[in-house]
């Protein structure tokens, strides 16, 4: 596996796999309603434009896109790993490769109710529960955060 820049050429697989990961990884935790407005199949490579202005890495393999996430500054965003890849390291390899590029001694993360326990396992604490509002719906995420000392 090898940890990446994304370019615009990796917007449509990028884009993919978040809908794919969202859709199976959080079926579980969400409505299908709430799952929709999370992550719509309409929405395409638009947004993930925008999010090449970040700190955006993949995790490739043989070509493939396994996983990818964002810093930007203190903060991990987009943290996401392809549904048939979980369990294998992908998410803890970035998740690293993220936190050493950390500009300052704490991360933040706004993890889903599916990634709660990830972080935890990482020694991220709970800061508070919050809801986010998305096209509509309310979800509930985590705000927590890790001390990089």
């Amino acid at each position: 596996m090898t940890i990446r820049p994304c370019t615009a050429a990796d917007l449509t697989a990028m884009a993919e796999l978040f809908y794919q990961a969202v859709h199976t990884t959080c079926a579980a935790h969400y409505t299908p309603a709430q799952l929709d407005a999370w992550a719509p199949r309409e929405e395409g490579t638009v947004r993930w434009a925008d999010k090449l202005r970040r700190e955006t890495f993949l995790a490739v393999e043989d070509g493939a896109l396994l996983g990818f996430g964002a810093l930007e500054g203190d903060y991990l965003d987009l943290l996401y790993v392809r549904p048939d890849c979980q369990g294998r390291g992908v998410g803890s390899v970035l998740c690293d490769f993220l936190e050493r590029g950390c500009a300052g001694e704490t991360v933040t993360v706004h993890a889903s109710r599916a990634a709660r326990a990830f972080f935890e396992h990482r020694g991220y604490r709970l800061v508070r529960a919050q809801t986010v509002e998305r096209r509509g719906e309310t979800l509930e995420n985590f705000v927590m955060e890790k001390e990089l000392i």
